[in-house]
């Protein structure tokens, strides 16, 4: 079985739903859950937030956390995660950002990713993953199986 199956599997046993904040994934997470056939009774909606503006608007993500920290960064996450918890029927959301590449800089480098994974009832939790200059497409792919490992997780604890 898929990852996305087991998830799908164990949150609808759970009478869990899921929602996704995405950025440099661009709706990929969402796209993983929705290939399974039956996923439409768990996964409840997805948002893509490419730009600052779309994270401000669709999420809630402040301004001042985007100008003080760059929208590549846990606080960032944190938010996302958070807004779309806050505006879905979700009980589970999770959220990525990051720069896939090709580019990056000293600061924020090509393959920094990173998560948000934000539960009802529960501390949201961050963490960042350097998966390096692997090139656009792996980093993205990288980011999804992430993103899934830390949904099959949240239904665990």
């Amino acid at each position: 079985m898929s990852a996305a199956s087991d998830i799908l599997d164990r949150y609808r046993a759970l009478g869990l739903h899921i929602a996704a904040a995405e950025s440099c994934t661009g709706g990929m997470v969402m796209a993983a859950l929705t290939d399974v056939p039956g996923s439409s009774d768990v996964v409840d909606r997805g948002f893509v937030t490419y730009t600052n503006a779309a994270k401000v608007q669709m999420l809630g993500v402040s301004q001042a956390t985007l100008d003080a920290h760059g929208a590549v960064s846990e606080q960032v996450a944190r938010e996302m995660a958070e807004g779309a918890l806050a505006r879905s029927e979700s009980n589970v959301a999770v959220a990525v950002t990051g720069i896939a590449g090709p580019g990056g800089s000293d600061f924020k480098p090509e393959g920094r990713v990173c998560f948000g994974i934000a539960v009802k009832g529960r501390a949201t939790a961050t963490e960042t993953v350097e998966f390096g200059p692997l090139g656009r497409a792996e980093v993205r792919a990288r980011s999804v199986q992430k993103s899934l490992k830390l949904l099959l997780n949240a239904a665990d604890n």
